[in-house]
C-alpha cells in the first residue's frame, strides 16, 4: 500500500468505528474502501470484521453507564448473538455470496420501516412484548437477536440499525440505553464471528491492524459524543445512516 492508501484504510476504520457506536453500518464504510483498493469481496469482508472488532468494543465502553441495570437483559440477549453470530459466520465461510446478499436489502428495508414506526408501535403494544418482572426479554426479542447476530456474522453491514430497530421495537426502555446494548450485541457478534475467521478464511493482517486503529479511535468518539444526541436525533440519524446503507447495497 502507499502512504495515501495506508491513511485511507485507517479513515475509513475511524468512520466505521465512530458509526458503529452511534448506530451501526460503520462496515458500509470501511468495507467498500478495501474493496476499492483491490481486495476481493471476501478477503475484503474478512478483515474488515477482524479490524472493527477493537472498536465495536470501544463503543460498548463508550456507553457503559447506559449499561447499569441492564445485567439481567444481557444474560438473555448476549447468548442469542453468540449463537447467530457464530451460524452466520460459518455460513459466509461455506455459502454462496448470492444466497444471503440477495436478502439483505429487504433487511435493512424492514429495519428501516420499524425504526420510523417505533413510537406508535411501542403503544399499540402496550407491554406484550416486553420484559418479564425479573428482566427476562420476549422470546420474540431473544429470537430477532439470533437472526440479526446470523446476518451480522455474515456480513455486518447494518446490523446495529436491525438490533436498535428490534429492541426499540420490543422494549420499553430509554433509546440511549438500548444503543448501549445494540452496542454489546454488536461486539459479540464480530468477535464471535473473528473467532471463526481465524481458523477457516484468509485474511489480510496489514488491513486488519490498519481499521483497528482507526476504529478503536472512532469508537471511543462515537461512545463519548453519542450519548448527547437527544432521542429523535438520534432516530433521524438511524434513519439517514439506513437509507444510504440500502442505496449502498442496491448499487450495482
Amino acid at each position: 500500500m502507499s502512504s495515501l492508501e495506508l491513511f485511507l484504510v485507517v479513515l475509513a476504520g475511524f468512520g466505521a468505528g465512530t458509526v458503529n457506536a452511534i448506530v451501526g453500518s460503520g462496515t458500509l464504510i470501511s468495507f467498500p474502501t478495501l474493496v476499492l483498493l483491490g481486495y476481493p469481496p471476501l478477503l475484503a469482508n474478512v478483515s474488515n470484521n477482524l479490524g472493527l472488532v477493537p472498536g465495536s468494543l470501544a463503543g460498548a465502553v463508550g456507553y457503559r453507564r447506559e449499561l447499569k441495570g441492564q445485567g439481567t437483559r444481557l444474560r438473555w440477549l448476549v447468548p442469542a448473538s453468540l449463537v447467530g453470530g457464530s451460524v452466520g459466520a460459518l455460513g459466509l465461510l461455506v455459502l454462496p455470496a448470492a444466497a444471503f446478499d440477495a436478502i439483505v436489502p429487504v433487511l435493512v428495508a424492514l429495519s428501516l420501516v420499524l425504526v420510523v414506526v417505533q413510537p406508535r408501535l411501542r403503544e399499540r403494544l402496550s407491554g406484550r412484548l416486553v420484559e418479564d418482572r425479573a428482566g427476562r426479554p420476549s422470546t420474540g426479542l431473544i429470537v430477532g437477536v439470533a437472526l440479526a447476530g446470523c446476518y451480522g456474522g455474515y456480513f455486518g453491514a447494518a446490523q446495529g440499525i436491525l438490533l436498535i430497530a428490534l429492541l426499540g421495537s420490543l422494549l420499553t426502555d430509554d433509546l440511549q440505553r438500548l444503543n448501549g446494548t445494540k452496542n454489546v450485541l454488536a461486539t459479540v457478534v464480530n468477535a464471535v464471528a473473528a473467532v471463526v475467521f481465524l481458523f477457516g478464511a484468509d485474511i489480510d493482517w496489514t488491513a486488519v491492524g490498519l481499521i483497528a486503529v482507526g476504529s478503536t479511535a472512532g469508537g471511543f468518539v462515537g461512545g463519548r459524543y453519542g450519548r448527547l444526541l437527544p432521542p429523535a436525533v438520534l432516530r433521524g440519524f438511524i434513519v439517514v445512516v439506513g437509507v444510504a446503507a440500502l442505496v449502498r447495497l442496491l448499487a450495482p
